[in-house]
């Protein structure tokens, strides 16, 4: 069955704020899973939710660590009210560039590679995860951006999964988001429906209901 965009908006509003004010929900999953065109999608269903991309966090250098950053810059002045103010990346320039402004809207959508990580799941509200095979999503993905981008995308998959095997995010996933071409459809994650993927017991920080 498929799931409205504005199904899943109302769901999400209806939770409580979990960084300061904001409710903030990751959509994660591997690379070229769609989780960029989804979470416009949905942003669009939450009359125009801010959506942090984690590309503009991230670097070439800093494929995945990028932590320290996105706590300090975006997750710290959200969690008092404020607006968070943050350089994206230029993967062009290979630098940084202009400086862009997430205000405490009541929802804000955190969407890329790691968006459901250790150290960010405290202060998340929900976490979406895609479900769509890695390698049928890094083919999408090197299809996508084309054969200029073959060596970058042969240094990306090795770093996505050591990242995954020491962090990873889909165990702990509230939702599950199956895409279809005509829609998605959404489905209770391994952090609700405990089994055989679910290597822990219990959530790092506060339980989320969504």
């Amino acid at each position: 069955m498929h799931t409205s965009p504005d199904t899943l908006a109302s769901r999400l509003r209806r939770l409580p704020p979990s960084c300061g004010p904001v409710r903030l929900i990751g959509v994660d999953g591997h690379a070229g899973s769609g989780k960029t065109t989804f979470a416009g999608r949905l942003a669009e269903a939450l009359r125009g939710a801010p959506v942090l991309h984690l590309d503009d966090i991230a670097t070439h250098e800093e494929l995945f660590a990028w932590t320290g950053r996105l706590l300090r810059d975006v997750v710290e002045p959200l969690s008092r009210a404020e607006r968070a103010h943050y350089r994206a990346y230029d993967w062009q320039a290979r630098r940084f560039g202009s400086v862009h402004a997430l205000p405490p809207a009541p929802v804000v959508l955190v969407e890329g590679v790691g968006a459901g990580r250790r150290a960010l799941r405290p202060f998340l509200a929900c976490l979406l995860w895609m479900e769509f095979a890695a390698e049928e999503s890094w083919a999408r993905g090197r299809q996508r951006d084309g054969s200029e981008q073959s060596d970058f995308w042969e240094g990306w998959v090795v770093a996505e999964r050591r990242h995954f095997a020491e962090d990873p995010s889909r165990p702990f996933a509230d939702l599950l988001v199956r895409g279809f071409s005509e829609g998605f459809e959404v489905l209770p994650g391994p952090a609700e429906t405990p089994g055989p993927d679910q290597i822990v017991t219990q959530r790092d920080g506060p339980s989320a209901v969504c």
